[in-house]
């Protein structure tokens, strides 16, 4: 983040004053709102509550995940927790739920319900290990068992895009508890 504000600072700097200008506090918050995105917090902190995991791991999950931005992956994961076919039938399995149209993972409610119970699933699993929760949050529990399960730490996450994912919510998990405190309920 230092290295893009620099990089837009002096962009900034170069273009001149004109309509461009702001103050370096303005152009901070305008960046960090950029890179660190939160919408739907009330639905995130409701599903923090009911399920049991932090607000600030959901929303950095949607960060990563998403950017809280509906969209359908390559992959064919849909919503802002990027939810695949497979994974909505494993949670509906888990979960007793009904049949529902996989559109339905569009809607953020449906969404982030989905994605917080299968985080909470995960994190059972894992005896709370939150890298192994992400870990097969992003690569599959399987992968997750052989690195380790629920001793696993960073450095045993042997795909790299897994290994950047995993560190990536970490560190913005620290920063929506420092930014957002108030609007996540911590």
């Amino acid at each position: 983040m230092t290295r893009f504000r620099l990089l837009a600072v002096g962009l900034v700097g170069l273009i001149g004053i004109g309509i461009f200008a702001v103050s370096e506090l303005e152009f901070d918050e305008k960046l960090e709102e950029l890179i660190l995105p939160l919408r739907h917090e009330d639905i995130i902190r409701q599903q923090a509550s009911d399920k049991n995991v932090p607000a600030d791991l959901i929303a950095a999950v949607i960060n990563a995940e998403s950017g809280f931005r509906d969209q359908t992956s390559e992959a064919g994961a849909r919503g802002l927790m990027q939810i695949t076919p497979d994974t909505a039938d494993t949670i509906e399995t888990l979960s007793g739920g009904e049949t529902f149209v996989f559109e339905d993972l569009a809607d953020p409610d449906l969404n982030i319900r989905y994605g917080t119970f299968y985080l909470r699933h995960l994190l059972d699993r894992y005896d709370d290990n939150v890298v192994a929760a992400l870990a097969a949050y992003n690569a599959g529990p399987g992968n997750a068992d052989l690195w380790g399960g629920s001793a696993m730490d960073v450095e045993d996450v042997q795909f790299p895009e897994t290994h950047s994912y995993v560190e990536d919510v970490i560190e913005n998990r620290e920063q929506y508890a420092r930014k957002y405190p108030a609007e996540l309920g911590l």
